[in-house]
């Protein structure tokens, strides 16, 4: 096709092929349609009297032809149900140089309303175009700002730390190559003070396989399509030397996971807004979004309103971030919005933490993050005792997170301690195993209140787990409680692990009721008590995790145990 082109070019300019090999002069023509115009969505491009791109669409390239060169020529853009070049709606006369290589660029408004600003339509003209890089190993990028209704721009590379790469660029104008080495690259287009950050995008040459060209990223779209007929957003797009559909370099995105555990009446159940629109709907305490995608390198404001909100108007909190491209975050929602009822008051807010996981880093582990969001808990360790861990997270304050603890997929008992390591405030059962969490991210979260009758009879403490599926938090079952702690008698429950038989001897504990409770709270033996020392038939129960609860009448003195089967 190539040579078929080449051959009715030469014939229009009345050189005979015999001599052409000898007299021709050359030049390599690339043609780039950027103009996002509605009208021009196809065009056919004339090179004289002669058809040179048939039905040429918004966002392709030419392949590099050769066109003659040393004499003026005219180039004419017409619309693509042109019969001839007589159809065309714009001409534009050039003279090529011999050898020169040179990248055209359609760009601009046709239509006489509806597009602000209506940038005239327009070819612009680079002549030290590339179609491979100057240096093997490298990738040479131009970079075209063809863009009507964006300002004057700089683009920074923030992945490498490159630095600002391309300085105040106007419309139409193109930067100069750069000569980069083929690597993964994060482009940020700012304004031209370089302080706002207007988008930011994935250019991601080396996993793209673009090791020796040289293309073209050019600007492409409106900033604003609500003033330019709904026509096709802002983006960066790519022209390859081969030509075709550009490519569209992906916006940059991060990894985002938003987890309730505010345990104030009044946020229940909230709304949460991205930039003032609805990301979470009636989104509950103890539940967990999953991981989304959210644009990074710009400015994201995250409210939370009341549940069944009307609008973004009714936040209670909102809270602007700036995520980095490719990172992954974990947001956990803790605090006290309320005015009175609870104590201490802490104030609402939104922790961080920016090198979350969605799966764990070796698939025989359980990843592990623990976050401390009860307001009226201390600074605590937590202990591990079933499997002699010994101190996992150590002097944990409010808000904190500890970072994952890379951790083999087992069954775990975890004691809650105050920070000298000395006293037990709780202690739970984290059955890794037999909750089938190998190769999972996880979130353990201290959650709800120590003393609810001085927080408004709020949830009580416990750990609960937020996957990286999102949902329902996991609570921890309470591996061993005692709430009448003046009482020192304790049971004796054997054998632990246990096959067909469990025997329980009260050792003197008054208790006058039993249930056994499976990990996911379903009662599945529930007995009144009629001796110190009796035995239980667990032939029928599935093998696993289990609480034993001892209770007296009352609800006085109450012991829980775990047990395996």
């Amino acid at each position: 096709m190539k040579k078929d082109l080449f051959k009715s070019l030469l014939l229009f300019f009345g050189v005979s092929l015999a001599s052409a090999t000898i007299n021709a002069q050359t030049a390599r023509v690339q043609v780039i349609h950027n103009s996002a115009d509605a009208l021009v969505e196809e065009v056919d491009v004339y090179l004289g009297n002669t058809l040179l791109l048939d039905d040429f669409a918004f966002r392709t390239a030419s392949a590099f032809i050769d066109a003659p060169a040393g004499s003026l020529i005219t180039i004419s853009v017409a619309p693509s149900s042109s019969t001839s070049v007589l159809d065309a709606i714009a001409d534009f006369d050039y003279t090529l140089t011999d050898g020169e290589t040179y990248i055209l660029v359609a760009d601009g408004i046709v239509s006489p309303m509806g597009y602000a600003p209506a940038t005239p339509f327009g070819l612009s003209v680079y002549a030290m175009g590339r179609e491979e890089a100057s240096t093997s190993g490298e990738t040479d990028v131009l970079v075209h700002h063809g863009s009507t209704d964006a300002p004057t721009v700089d683009v920074v590379e923030v992945g490498v730390g490159a630095g600002t790469i391309v300085n105040d660029a106007p419309y139409g104008a193109f930067s100069g190559y750069l000569e980069l080495a083929t690597d993964d690259y994060v482009l940020e287009v700012r304004n031209s003070a370089g302080t706002v950050t207007v988008a930011s995008y994935d250019a991601p040459l080396a996993t793209l396989g673009l090791e020796d060209s040289a293309l073209v990223v050019l600007a492409s779209g409106f900033l604003d399509p609500s003033v330019n007929s709904n026509g096709p957003a802002f983006g960066l797009w790519v022209a390859l030397p081969e030509g075709g559909d550009l490519i569209e370099l992906p916006v940059s995105k991060s990894r985002v996971q938003v987890i309730h555990n505010s345990a104030d009446a009044a946020a229940a159940t909230v709304d949460v807004y991205l930039n003032g629109d609805m990301l979470l709907d009636n989104f509950a305490f103890r539940t967990a979004s999953p991981f989304v995608d959210l644009n990074s390198g710009v400015t994201n404001s995250i409210a939370i309103a009341p549940g069944n909100s009307m609008s973004v108007l009714d936040a209670l909190v909102t809270i602007d971030y700036n995520l980095e491209s490719g990172a992954t975050y974990i947001l956990v929602a803790d605090g006290i919005i309320s005015g009175s009822g609870y104590a201490p008051a802490t104030p609402f807010s939104v922790e961080v933490y920016d090198m979350g996981r969605e799966v764990a880093t070796v698939s025989t582990n359980t990843d592990v993050l623990v976050h401390h969001g009860s307001t009226d808990a201390p600074t605590v360790d937590a202990v591990e005792t079933g499997a002699g861990a010994g101190t996992i997270v150590n002097d944990a304050s409010y808000g904190d997170f500890a970072g994952y603890l890379e951790l083999a997929t087992a069954d775990y008992i975890i004691a809650i301690k105050d920070e000298t390591g000395t006293t037990t405030v709780a202690s739970y059962s984290a059955p890794l195993a037999s909750l089938n969490l190998d190769g999972e991210a996880i979130v353990v979260l201290a959650s709800g209140f120590l003393d609810p009758s001085v927080n408004s009879n709020g949830p009580a403490f416990g750990l609960w787990v937020a996957l990286a599926a999102g949902g329902n938090l996991v609570e921890l079952p309470v591996g061993y409680a005692s709430i009448d702690k003046s009482n020192t008698a304790q049971p004796i429950i054997f054998p632990n692990p246990a096959n067909e038989n469990l025997t329980i001897n009260l050792n003197g504990f008054a208790a006058e009721s039993i249930q056994i409770i499976s990990m996911d709270g379903k009662v599945v033996y529930n007995n009144t008590i009629v001796a110190e020392n009796f035995q239980l038939d667990l032939s029928s129960v599935e093998n696993g995790f289990y609480l034993v609860q001892l209770t007296n009448v009352n609800g006085v003195n109450s012991q829980t145990i775990q047990v395996i089967k």
